[in-house]
């Protein structure tokens, strides 16, 4: 009981009565202590004991390091740019592209992200993922939806679809959800705005289950997911600009076949956003970073061993 009194004097709860709180303050002091009490908690991401009560077992620091991305980044596939200072300018005006959107266009007309996938952010995703913390989504979704409103100055007026990555049959009745479409939800809801943003569920499938993504080149890449979506209502996106969905982008190679799926089924344009991105510093890096699929807790014990050893 003494160190569940300690933990509630951590929440900054009067020590007292005073005439400012009055009954309600030793109530609210007895309700903290009781909960830490039966519910003695800490923060899932740095261990810390939790200061308030809440449905999300993640401590104000560890929220507060959630960062969005700041420098230079391509402007059609938001990697980061490593630019002189001469170009320096052009890259804050949103039009430099990287040396492969330079050469080769992709199939979407610009991916953005809110923040870099490592820290506190990454640990956010997983809590979802594999721990199925689903009030992480939230968070998530409303840091999504902040990237999508800077997103939309580059957007087309009118009605704008929402289509989230779906998961292979198997992979969504394993986990019991989508995330990516657990945070499309939350980002519409937090947007607020019905007529600008419709989600459409169900409008992309993936119809064939992949391979690891781990070591492979970026042609076995695009040959792994050739052919593993299709679009199960084509009326649904017809002439529509659509928002594509996913909680990580890494390669893109996944959002880049989304994307092209859905323009042979009819769509407009497709713009990408995701939650968070692997931000590729060097060539060497690229061979074994993990995509949103292989984010199991396999395919992170592979990633975490090929890198290991270069």
């Amino acid at each position: 009981m003494r160190a569940a009194q300690d933990r509630a004097a951590d929440h900054g709860l009067p020590e007292g009565i005073s005439a400012k709180h009055g009954l309600a303050g030793l109530v609210e002091r007895g309700a903290a202590t009781l909960f830490f009490t039966l519910f003695p908690s800490d923060c899932r991401i740095c261990g810390s004991p939790l200061r308030t009560i809440s449905q999300l077992p993640v401590c104000q620091e560890c929220l507060v390091a959630l960062h969005p991305l700041q420098g230079s980044y391509c402007a059609v596939c938001g990697e980061v740019l490593h630019l002189s200072s001469d170009n320096h300018q052009d890259a804050e005006g949103g039009e430099t592209r990287c040396m492969l959107c330079q050469r080769t266009d992709p199939p979407y007309e610009r991916a953005v992200a809110y923040g870099s996938y490592d820290g506190a952010l990454r640990d956010l995703i997983h809590l979802l993922k594999f721990q199925m913390v689903a009030p992480a989504a939230a968070v998530l979704g409303r840091k999504l939806a902040g990237t999508i409103a800077r997103l939309e100055c580059t957007m087309p007026v009118g009605k704008i679809a929402v289509v989230a990555v779906p998961l292979y049959s198997r992979k969504r009745r394993q986990r019991g959800f989508n995330q990516a479409e657990m945070i499309a939800r939350e980002a519409v809801r937090q947007l607020g705005r019905p007529k600008r943003y419709e989600f459409c569920g169900g409008i992309l499938r993936r119809c064939r289950e992949t391979r690891s993504q781990i070591g492979l080149t970026s042609h076995q890449r695009r040959e792994n997911m050739r052919g593993a979506f299709a679009v199960s209502e084509p009326t649904r996106i017809a002439k529509r600009d659509i928002l594509l969905i996913d909680d990580v982008l890494t390669t893109g190679t996944t959002a880049s076949e989304c994307a092209r799926v859905l323009l042979r089924a009819g769509a407009a344009r497709v713009w990408v956003a995701t939650v968070a991105r692997t931000l590729k510093m060097k060539t060497s890096d690229l061979m074994v970073l993990p995509t949103s699929d292989d984010l199991t807790e396999e395919g992170i014990g592979e990633h975490q061993r090929l890198a290991a050893h270069g």
